[in-house]
């Protein structure tokens, strides 16, 4: 298990990366990052241009980031420890991709809907959202998201503002594990509704 992780992160996990749009220069929002699945792949992809902010509210998840992040010599991956807040203290148009990877269960309806808008705020014109929406009805069903499917998840993305744009789908990290999964890719769309 640890070393299909450590083999996920040094090139599957880059590969697919690679393949939702992430490129070298770019500024990457991992939100629920944890210890780094996503962000130790996405960091090695933008390279020294690029930086990977990576958000958790996990203290020890975020050391546990850190210390991988510096043993591969890797510079480019800032840490951000908060409490669950959607409100994110970046500025407006920074980011180029916003990782929303098996996170948004765990929150109500109203709150995804902040943080779509915070997501919206800090994307790039041309920014893209990947969202990988684990436990729907289709999935293991669990906490806010027991009752909706995918298309629901994907609908309520639309609604706030988003264009899907495609699927991807394949081996992903879940919970320090290798399973099947698919992400949607939305464009930002290029007017806020009021």
């Amino acid at each position: 298990m640890q070393d299909d992780m450590e083999k996920w992160e040094r090139e599957d996990g880059v590969t697919f990366l690679r393949k939702i749009g992430i490129r070298p220069g770019h500024k990457v929002l991992d939100f629920g990052a944890r210890v780094g699945h996503y962000s130790i792949p996405a960091a090695r992809i933008v390279e020294d241009e690029g930086l990977i902010y990576a958000v958790d509210k996990e203290h020890d998840s975020l050391v546990e980031l850190e210390r991988k992040a510096r043993l591969l010599g890797l510079r480019n991956v800032k840490l951000i420890e908060n409490s669950g807040e959607m409100t994110l203290d970046l500025e407006d148009e920074l980011i180029d991709v916003v990782l929303l990877y098996d996170v948004l269960h765990y929150f109500k309806k109203d709150e995804r809907e902040r943080l779509y808008d915070e997501v919206h705020r800090i994307l790039k014109a041309d920014g893209l959202i990947s969202v990988y929406p684990k436990h729907v009805l289709e999935d293991v069903p669990l906490n806010e998201f027991k009752n909706l499917y995918l298309e629901d998840v994907k609908q309520e993305i639309q609604n706030s503002d988003f264009i899907f744009k495609e699927k991807h789908c394949g081996p992903m990290s879940h919970d320090n594990n290798l399973n099947h999964g698919c992400v949607f890719d939305f464009k930002k769309s290029p007017k806020k509704r009021p």
